[in-house]
């Protein structure tokens, strides 16, 4: 599967998929075998990140 590249349409696309299929970020990861790391580390570096409370990306 392939995710988006540009953070900010990234950071979308996981918010949607967090909405609507997982109930956490490492569940997320787990299942599209993503570095969890390193996407947490691409939407730092746009300002954003991961709220397990509103299991969401969120503005820091």
């Amino acid at each position: 599967m392939a995710i988006p590249n540009d953070p900010v349409i990234l950071m979308s696309y996981l918010n949607t998929q967090l909405r609507d299929f997982y109930t956490g970020l490492d569940d997320l990861c787990k299942s599209l075998a993503l570095n969890q790391a390193q996407i947490e580390e691409k939407l730092s570096s746009i300002g954003y990140k991961y709220s397990e409370k509103h299991n969401q990306f969120i503005s820091a």
